[in-house]
């Protein structure tokens, strides 16, 4: 099968995540879209993004995968990897324990510059043809798709004022929240 792996923090995962995996599904992109929320950020203490629990955010992919469609998966690989969480290893581990698929690797167009930076990219490049999607207010490849603008920074900082921005968030994923907002603990 072809799987298309979309990593990222997932904190919390909105509806354009949701749009992403659901496209590459109705276009015939790949056959599966595997979610694998990064254990522990590479690039961690370059920002100050705090993660949500690891648990929770996994818990969160999967209801994402209930609410959207059955061929989206949730890969909880990266807890038992070493940290930081390297995509390439990541990639490299699913590859090991899955040789009967091919594995693309989903990226977006907001994480282009920073590609030079990311753990031997080369071979991401040449074993797992990444398939770029594009997002608003960045430059895309010619030919990508461009999804909305949905800023998970945007989405924590509303959480941390008690707030649910409800239009970027599915009903599940706002009743989960409703009953644990893990980032008021951050204000």
């Amino acid at each position: 099968m072809r799987i298309a792996v979309y990593g990222g923090s997932f904190n919390p995962p909105h509806v354009a995540h949701a749009m992403v995996a659901s496209w590459l599904l109705w276009t015939d992109q790949v056959d599966e879209v595997w979610m694998v929320p990064v254990f522990r950020h590479a690039f961690e203490s370059t920002h100050d993004k705090r993660l949500a629990p690891y648990t929770l955010r996994l818990a969160w992919c999967q209801q994402m995968q209930t609410d959207v469609d059955v061929r989206i998966k949730v890969s909880d690989i990266e807890s038992s990897l070493p940290v930081p969480s390297y995509s390439i290893n990541t990639l490299d581990a699913l590859q090991a324990r899955h040789p009967e698929h091919r594995f693309s690797l989903v990226i977006g167009a907001d994480v282009i510059p920073d590609l030079p930076k990311w753990n031997r990219w080369d071979k991401i490049e040449s074993r797992y043809s990444p398939i770029i999607v594009g997002r608003g207010g960045y430059d895309s490849p010619k030919g990508a798709v461009s999804f909305p603008t949905v800023s998970s920074s945007a989405i924590r900082k509303q959480l941390r004022e008690g707030v649910i921005p409800r239009t970027f968030l599915s009903s599940s994923m706002v009743e989960m929240l409703e009953k644990e907002n893990p980032y008021l603990q951050d204000a």
